[in-house]
């Protein structure tokens, strides 16, 4: 069995989900932007510097829970199950990902639905 180090188990993890962070991104990006464009022309009047500012707190608090993975992933890659988490820590993404998503929807909905009368 391999003995991996901390350091070796952390530079792998960063190598790993920093490059996913650009897709986690870009899909709760995405998710907002198809909220606000669904909600157009209304979603234009909407968007102030106040909601921009609680966009990018958001973001903020978005990325912030993006790095919990860290905490499962070295502690993962230290145990004896290494070799396999290696293989299918893609799905913590997976589920990391729709997760966001949801929360994301459910804030989007909020920021851009039309008022009904």
């Amino acid at each position: 069995m391999d003995s991996v180090i901390l350091r070796e188990a952390v530079t792998e993890a960063i190598r790993y989900w920093e490059r996913r962070r650009i897709v986690y991104n870009a899909v709760l990006a995405t998710i907002v932007l198809g909220y606000f464009v669904a909600g157009l022309p209304s979603s234009k009047v909407k968007a102030t510097f106040d909601l921009l500012e609680g966009l990018f707190v958001l973001a903020v608090l978005a990325n912030v829970a993006y790095c919990t993975a860290y905490i499962v992933d070295v502690f993962a890659q230290m145990s004896g199950f290494r070799h396999t988490w290696l293989a299918y820590r893609w799905v913590l993404l997976l589920i990391g990902i729709l997760f966001a998503g949801i929360i994301t929807r459910a804030f989007a909905i909020g920021m851009f639905s039309i008022p009904q009368n």
